[in-house]
């Protein structure tokens, strides 16, 4: 089975495809696409929204930016009783590469945006508030160029506002790890590498150059996360994956990931994911489709 592939309107010389629409319900399966995507949902409370491994449940506004074309999403009925829904999807193509035109210096915020998009970014109420009536102009606008003038804007008041947060994880969205610390990205490679082992302070303590309990406190001043954490969201997020993608059972999966123990997976799964491993997989055959 594969998720599928949505092909978009959006053509070769396109740079935007802006689609407005009230609805009742929500019946698009999950998908991927190789553009870009900014979706604005307005009055759906109860809606669930998938972005990779992240699965939330959302409020009367919701505004999510993904950038890569692996990681598969969906905004799902769920519990929403609504039936004027208002969405607006926006495909576009903008290059971010290091010599791309969005890394000039005036344009570097949107850029970094957009990269940490890759594993879809949703935006804080306030951030949608601000800019709610650009979103609601865009649409309306039958010149391209403006219309391409207000979009920009857009991203760049998204782009410095605060609040914004990533859904899915590095690892089930394939994204490579990244630091401004080399001692940081020296440890990280070497737990990418080797998440399926047991991992000690001591060792990863000794890769930095540091004393166990200084680098506790390094990792988290660097990323903001304990190192406990950031090494169970990693394997969380490849057993995620291996759910989504393969055959294997749950208790494969579970030590192939780092777990040394079945019921301790099961329950650190349900904390961080709101659902056990079982019911991970189930939801996502549910609005799969055979491509």
């Amino acid at each position: 089975m594969d998720i599928i592939h949505e092909i978009t309107p959006l053509g070769g010389r396109d740079v935007l495809y802006i689609a407005d629409r009230h609805k009742k319900e929500f019946n698009y399966p999950i998908h991927k696409h190789d553009v870009f995507e900014l979706n604005f949902v307005e009055n759906a409370s109860g809606v669930r929204r998938i972005v990779g491994d992240s699965a939330e449940v959302i409020g009367d506004y919701d505004l999510v930016i993904i950038t890569s074309p692996y990681l598969e999403h969906v905004w799902e009925q769920h519990q929403c009783q609504s039936d004027d829904v208002h969405e607006i999807t926006i495909h576009f193509n903008i290059d971010i590469s290091e010599d791309g035109f969005l890394s000039k210096n005036p344009l570097r915020s949107i850029c970094s945006m957009l990269q940490q998009a890759r594993k879809g970014l949703a935006f804080s109420l306030s951030a949608i508030m601000h800019v709610y009536p650009q979103l609601i102009g865009l649409s309306q606008m039958k010149d391209g160029f403006y219309a391409l003038q207000q979009f920009m804007i857009i991203l760049h008041e998204l782009s410095v506002h605060e609040g914004a947060r990533t859904l899915a994880t590095s690892s089930y969205a394939k994204v490579e790890v990244e630091s401004d610390s080399r001692r940081v990205l020296k440890v990280k490679n070497f737990i990418s590498s080797n998440y399926q082992n047991e991992l000690r302070l001591n060792e990863l303590a000794s890769l930095a150059g540091m004393s166990p309990s200084a680098f506790s406190r390094f990792f988290k001043l660097r990323t903001g996360r304990n190192l406990s954490d950031y090494i169970i969201d990693l394997r969380l997020g490849h057993a995620s994956r291996q759910l989504v993608d393969t055959s294997k059972s749950i208790s494969e999966i579970s030590y192939s990931c780092g777990f040394n123990n079945l019921s301790n997976f099961n329950r650190i799964f349900k904390k961080k994911k709101g659902c056990s491993p079982s019911e991970f997989r189930e939801n996502y055959r549910k609005t799969r489709i055979v491509v």
